[in-house]
């Protein structure tokens, strides 16, 4: 059967079982846009910003456990699309982006629209492919997908020029797909293995440290059967968040620079740490040399080999996939006949007590002034901590990840490595409509929502019932907090003048819009969006105190053990 290029896109993500497609279209696209309307078997999500759309895909991605698919042009639309591509690479996301190209006799003349998507690209995705025969076209989004979702995740980047969705030829798509340069590891070493579990029964001050590679991995029923096996604590990257039930007694909270006192201090001072799907970045370790200072066993579980041992030395590497590998510890340590020693894990234990008994996230408050942190532990009481929670990035981020507790894996959507502003609406919209019955809530602040803002428009369209918590301090939360500590209170373009009416401009869009300023105010708010407004996406526009700051904090430079509490101000 001959069918042009066009044809053939739509025929190949059909085969993939692709339900959505995010885009924005241009010329470069438009055969492949006239196929779409040609057909009802996939739904395409017209975006207002080609940013939009990668975010969009890849919350799609984060929440759903398949593979997110955006489309847009050539050009700028390329362009416009790479940081939310970016934000994807640095969190391992899966995503297969599809790139309108001049016509391929046009390729390298600077022609209207034209840039080098491969070569901009390149350092942001797992891979990318630029077609340039029709007949390669099937075989190479067939490897697109595959490369997403296998070995370590990523963005994985399809450039099809405009006259390659024009010509024509048989269309096959392949059932399976080998790569003969690509074959990642996926059972661990038995021999590493062995080493791994005779460290975890000697250990005396053990620490689990979970990142982001357990929830891509669905590892998370795994980690939480072999902690309860050994009776170790443990602690979540940001990333790593729902990975391991936040409500369980041997759970620390988060750690790092904003993580708690509890966490950061166990990761200081454990003599064997298993680190499960992480990788030691700097905002989890604080200051490299400070971290190296103490003598202790690292075990490192991971299916990218060129993580382990990127940053701190590693006695028992264990490349494979993460559910993998911890089956088969969890195996190993049933058929055990050893223990850890009760004694020192008591000890332990105490030990932990006695640093959990700070409480290093308590604040206080009064009745004038709305605390952030108030917002995010009503959202919690009233969702039940079971909505999907997706955030923007800065101290509102930090808020919702020290404040809501994640029960369970992919509800907790936020840019960890990139750290991209603007992502919280759009990503909220691929979170609702990969998961249509869930509750999806987007806390963001008055400087990251107007980033992607247009977006409202497409939650209008789709009609998405998101709400939105908006922490609203007048300020550039994050860099103020940084200027105010290590700037000598200069805030240089850190204030937010001029702000919108956040209540008309969701008016405007034909949402539903509140102001709340008082805390009496905040959970009757927050109950009549979630209840009387369930089918309406809500902009809830919360006046929150300027100077709040997000504490505990390890300041740039410094040590885990080195954290500046508030009550230390």
């Amino acid at each position: 059967m001959q069918l042009t290029g066009a044809e053939i896109v739509i025929r190949c993500l059909q085969e993939e079982n692709v339900e959505h497609v995010f885009g924005y279209p241009g010329g470069s696209v438009l055969y492949i846009y006239d196929e779409f309307f040609k057909q009802d078997k996939l739904k395409h999500v017209l975006v207002r910003h080609e940013q939009a759309a990668v975010h969009a895909a890849d919350a799609y991605s984060r929440s759903s456990n398949k593979i997110g698919v955006c489309m847009v042009t050539s050009g700028p639309g390329v362009t416009n699309a790479v940081t939310g591509i970016a934000t994807a690479y640095m969190d391992s996301i899966p995503l297969v982006i599809l790139t309108g190209q001049v016509p391929t006799h046009y390729i390298g003349e600077d022609a209207f629209q034209e840039c080098d998507t491969v070569g901009i690209t390149r350092p942001c995705v797992k891979h990318n492919f630029l077609v340039k025969d029709v007949r390669d076209l099937a075989v190479t989004i067939k490897k697109a997908f595959y490369l997403a979702k296998t070995g370590r995740p990523g963005p994985v980047l399809v450039d099809i020029p405009k006259d390659i969705t024009m010509h024509k030829c048989e269309f096959e798509y392949p059932k399976t797909i080998e790569m003969r340069s690509y074959n990642p590891i996926v059972k661990g070493h038995p021999g590493q293995i062995k080493k791994a579990v005779q460290l975890l029964l000697d250990a005396k001050r053990p620490l689990i440290y979970a990142g982001g590679g357990v929830i891509l991995s669905n590892s998370s029923t795994r980690l939480l059967r072999l902690a309860h096996l050994l009776g170790f604590p443990v602690t979540n990257t940001l990333m790593g968040l729902g990975g391991y039930p936040s409500t369980d007694r041997q759970f620390l909270g988060m750690l790092g620079m904003h993580g708690t006192y509890e966490a950061n201090m166990a990761m200081q001072t454990a003599d064997v740490i298993l680190a499960v799907g992480a990788r030691f970045d700097d905002r989890v370790i604080g200051n490299q040399v400070h971290f190296a200072s103490v003598q202790r066993k690292i075990i490192h579980i991971d299916i990218d080999p060129s993580s382990i041992s990127k940053r701190v030395k590693v006695e028992v590497p264990i490349v494979g996939d993460v559910g993998e590998v911890l089956e088969e510890l969890c195996k190993q340590l049933t058929a055990s006949k050893e223990q850890p020693e009760p004694k020192a894990l008591a000890a332990w234990w105490k030990e932990i007590d006695a640093w959990r008994s700070k409480k290093s996230l308590k604040y206080k408050q009064g009745k004038e002034i709305i605390m952030p942190q108030y917002v995010i532990e009503k959202l919690y009481e009233i969702t039940g901590g079971d909505a999907f929670v997706t955030s923007d990035v800065g101290q509102h981020q930090m808020w919702a990840a020290q404040y809501y507790k994640f029960d369970k894996p992919r509800r907790w959507i936020n840019s960890g490595g990139l750290g991209t502003m603007g992502v919280g609406l759009p990503y909220a919209m691929g979170v609702k409509l990969a998961n249509p019955k869930a509750t999806v809530a987007c806390v963001t602040g008055e400087g990251s929502i107007q980033m992607n803002i247009q977006e409202l428009s497409t939650a209008k369209q789709f009609r998405l019932p998101i709400k939105i918590i908006n922490l609203n301090n007048r300020y550039l939360g994050m860099v103020r907090q940084w200027q105010e500590m290590f700037h000598g209170n200069r805030y240089a373009e850190s204030y937010v003048d001029a702000l919108p009416d956040f209540v008309k401009l969701a008016e405007a869009y034909g949402h539903v819009g509140m102001k709340i300023e008082r805390p009496a105010d905040v959970e009757p708010a927050l109950r009549e969006a979630f209840t009387k407004h369930k089918n309406d996406l809500v902009f809830m526009d919360f006046m929150t105190d300027q100077k709040a700051n997000v504490y505990p904090m390890v300041a740039a430079g410094k040590g885990l053990s080195e954290m500046i509490l508030a009550e230390d101000l």
